[in-house]
């Protein structure tokens, strides 16, 4: 099944301690509300990523649609942060794990979700809340929204063989429920 990447979640660590009042004092692009939430939020825009930094070095960073965006994300990110703390110094590589993919794909069908929310336990439909039925798969672990028109969005992964094999599975449960329903 085709599907496109839309959004890669890392956790990278920098191994720098931030200050992130003064960032956020200092730069544009920074925002941050210590009362509302601890981490302070860097966006940039090419590639459009954001960055959560956090005091201890800690970031994560969302938004981008390959590890090459990742990568050139936070070395900008490190780039901002270098004029305002001198000690912060770019690198070629920063380590970074991906905590999350997020991607599209289609069935190429339409779906009866009805249908499938009562030949699945793993699915719940409540059209009256939300148009999309969810559903979650343990192996691998992953979480699908699924539309009438054959559209999914799926996330939990953490890499393309596990996203491959999610999809794989998907399908196969899918049509299972809906040949069961038709019985």
């Amino acid at each position: 099944m085709k599907y496109k990447i839309v959004n890669l979640v890392a956790l990278a660590e920098t191994n720098y301690t931030l200050d992130l009042y003064n960032l956020a004092m200092s730069l544009s692009e920074v925002e941050y509300e210590p009362e509302q939430f601890p981490g302070a939020v860097l966006k940039i825009k090419e590639p459009k990523v954001s960055l959560l930094l956090f005091k201890n070095g800690k970031t994560i960073i969302s938004g981008a649609r390959n590890e090459k965006e990742i990568e050139l994300g936070i070395r900008k990110a490190l780039k901002l942060i270098r004029e305002i703390q001198p000690e912060v110094k770019v690198k070629k590589k920063t380590n970074y794990e991906i905590v999350n993919m997020v991607a599209s794909a289609s069935l190429n069908k339409k779906i009866d979700l009805f249908d499938l929310a009562l030949g699945l336990d793993n699915v719940e439909y409540e059209p009256e809340q939300f148009p999309g039925a969810v559903m979650k798969l343990t192996e691998p672990k992953s979480s699908f929204l699924l539309f009438m028109n054959g559209q999914i969005i799926c996330s939990g992964m953490k890499n393309e063989k596990d996203l491959k094999k999610a999809l794989d599975n998907l399908k196969i449960e899918v049509e299972k429920a809906l040949k069961k329903s038709k019985k």
